[in-house]
């Protein structure tokens, strides 16, 4: 409950005592005021001051001589009358009257009770939401967009033409149905869309509404499932209601594993809320009634928990992936992101969609957004490649930690820790080339040596492995042999734990193993669903299981002593790059292979930038830095 709504109470509460104030009967007031003892009332009779009584069971009211009303209370005194009479006072006496309580009494009385029916009402409301009411909990709550609402369209979607055209058919099908028809085809009754997140599922559901000109229905799968027992399911039946009403129409499902999961075998009860809710959308979309015209449209990111009843063809005919785009499709959603901000002529995009492989659509759009807001830090009029190459970093990386205090020798090691991977990944011919070097801390980490593919990955040979473990085992090679076995860190840490479970993955996974061959070890560590997978386990015994660690061992010792062959004989070069990065805090590729290769040092103007308002926009100076000196 809200300050506003609370206010609205006590204001209705203070107007209601107002009124009960108000309206009291006056006379009863004023005989409550008059109030007189009996034995005063019997010596102003025996004075002969009283004028005149009226006698209403044992109350008695009455007149004095200097005409002020009284009441009181008489007792059993059956003299009253005689005493009266022999003093000359008149005698009105009525019966008890059984007065019928008045509205207003009734209402008074019943006050209380109707605040708390109020107040349970009003929080009703407040948890069911939405419409319907306090009663409305059946109603489904699918919103119906209309075409004004729908302002995406398909030309807003890219890199998953595939997808596109999947879905661009059902449109098809809903405008002109004869086309498909004639030949004995079918409306598919479902679509389910799978991909990852971010990758542009909900964006093509919405897109569908602004194409079709059809109703289009969008709900989310945690909408059905509530506090009551029997609710869900009570939505979708009255979703499809709406669907009959409105066809042919689109229904969209975001998320649908929060009502889709796989059922149980009634370990621990089996009338669960879901499970109901997920019957009745199994039986609504089974065809036992007819939904001629109705497509059902769903998102999930989880397709492994879905239940195998609503997969099969008949409830969902259609299961359309949507995975990460390809170096075509960066491409393409950048340049609809792009439309959005102002960009330099400096910008290419097909470089930018070169250097983010395995980007999804949403990382995409944090990207150019992220490089938009750089370049207003600058202050500066249009985006340039800089922007988005620092906005790349960033997303990549992590946010730049210039503040961070750092002594010269936790600088040194982390040069020097960098430079080994940088020099191991040169002389690794399977290794990825390398982006950027740097020992400015980002993120969690101090310092970073970043590789790009060339070329999107579907696939890693085991060539590729080697080199990445070899890569990962150089910077803690590198401490070893320039500041001895006692002086090296835990900054290795995470190289070894992403070298470790890269080594376990081929001895168990990949089958890469020529000691255990090609099975699969791996232990069931998958979601375990009751009456699925309570009972299965996948075990092996300890003589496989010391196998498998002595293998894991072996081929991190073997990229280990490959790493420290190429340092030990590339040391000239492992001084070259730490100092270079002492001095530049950042590398980049070309720099580093100029470097080693060519042996050209990096050529900088640490001028600062003017931009169109005449002030400082490099990074630095923003900081309030100054680079050191070149070598």
């Amino acid at each position: 409950m809200n300050i506003k709504n609370l206010i609205m109470w006590v204001i209705i509460v203070l107007l209601s005592v107002g009124l009960f104030n108000m309206f009291q009967d006056p006379k009863k007031i004023n005989l409550e005021k008059n109030s007189l003892a009996f034995s005063s009332f019997l010596n102003e009779v025996d004075a002969g001051r009283v004028v005149e009584v009226q006698i209403q069971g044992n109350n008695i009211s009455g007149v004095l001589a200097d005409g002020k009303t009284f009441t009181t209370y008489s007792p059993n005194y059956p003299e009253l009358v005689d005493k009266l009479s022999e003093n000359g006072v008149s005698i009105a006496a009525t019966p008890l009257e059984d007065k019928m309580p008045s509205l207003l009494g009734i209402l008074l009385s019943w006050f209380p009770m109707l605040l708390l029916i109020g107040v349970w009402i009003f929080f009703m409301r407040q948890m069911q939401g939405g419409k319907g009411g306090a009663m409305g909990f059946g109603r489904s709550k699918a919103k119906l967009l209309n075409e004004a609402q729908g302002k995406v369209t398909f030309n807003d979607v890219a890199g998953v033409e595939e997808a596109k055209e999947e879905v661009e058919e059902i449109v098809e099908f809903l405008k002109d149905p004869k086309k498909f028809s004639r030949l004995g085809g079918k409306i598919p009754k479902g679509a389910l869309l799978i991909g990852p997140p971010g990758t542009g599922k909900t964006l093509l559901a919405k897109a569908i509404a602004g194409e079709a000109n059809v109703p289009f229905f969008s709900i989310s799968g945690s909408d059905f499932v509530e506090m009551f027992v029997g609710v869900g399911a009570s939505r979708v039946r009255d979703m499809f209601e709406q669907g009959k009403k409105h066809s042919p129409c689109i229904i969209f499902i975001d998320e649908i594993d929060a009502v889709g999961r796989s059922r149980g075998a009634g370990l621990g009860g089996g009338n669960d809320e879901r499970e109901q809710t997920l019957n009745q959308l199994l039986v609504e979309m089974d065809g036992f009634d007819t939904n001629e015209g109705i497509i059902l449209i769903a998102a999930t990111n989880r397709p492994d928990v879905l239940d195998p009843a609503l997969l099969r063809p008949g409830r969902f005919d259609r299961q359309v992936v949507v995975g990460n785009p390809d170096i075509i499709g960066r491409e393409a959603i950048l340049k609809v992101h792009v439309k959005k901000v102002n960009t330099g002529p400096d910008v290419k995009l097909r470089t930018i969609a070169r250097g983010t492989p395995g980007f999804s659509g949403a990382d995409l759009a944090n990207l150019i957004n992220e490089s938009a807001l750089l370049a207003a830090r600058k202050n500066k009029r249009v985006v340039t490649m800089s922007d988005i190459e620092e906005a790349k970093d960033k997303v990549m990386m992590g946010a730049e930690r210039r503040s961070m205090v750092m002594s010269e020798d936790e600088k040194k090691l982390t040069a020097y820790h960098e430079g080994g991977h940088a020099i191991v990944a040169l002389n690794e011919e399977a290794s990825d080339p390398i982006h950027k070097a740097t020992i400015i801390p980002r993120g969690r980490a101090l310092g970073m040596v970043m590789r790009l593919p060339e070329r999107d990955q579907l696939s890693v040979t085991r060539e590729k492995m080697h080199a990445d473990i070899a890569v990962a085992m150089g910077g803690r090679i590198a401490e070893e042999i320039i500041f001895g076995h006692d002086k090296v860190t835990s900054g290795a840490s995470s190289d070894i734990d992403m070298v470790t479970k890269m080594a376990k993955n081929m001895v168990t996974k990949y089958g890469m193993s020529t000691e255990l061959g090609t099975i699969a070890y791996g232990e069931n560590e998958e979601e375990v669903f009751l009456g699925r997978s309570v009972t299965k386990q996948q075990n092996m015994s300890e003589e496989t299981a010391k196998k498998i660690d002595a293998e894991v061992k072996k081929i991190v010792d073997k990229g280990y002593e490959r790493a420290r062959k190429v340092l030990t004989s590339k040391i000239d070069d492992l001084h070259k790059i730490a100092k270079a990065l002492l001095v530049y805090e950042t590398l980049s590729g070309d720099e580093i292979r100029d470097l080693i290769l060519k042996d050209i040092k990096p050529t900088r103007s640490f001028k600062e930038e003017e931009n169109d308002d005449g002030k400082s926009s490099s990074a630095l100076g923003s900081l309030g830095l100054k680079p050191k000196p070149a070598i």
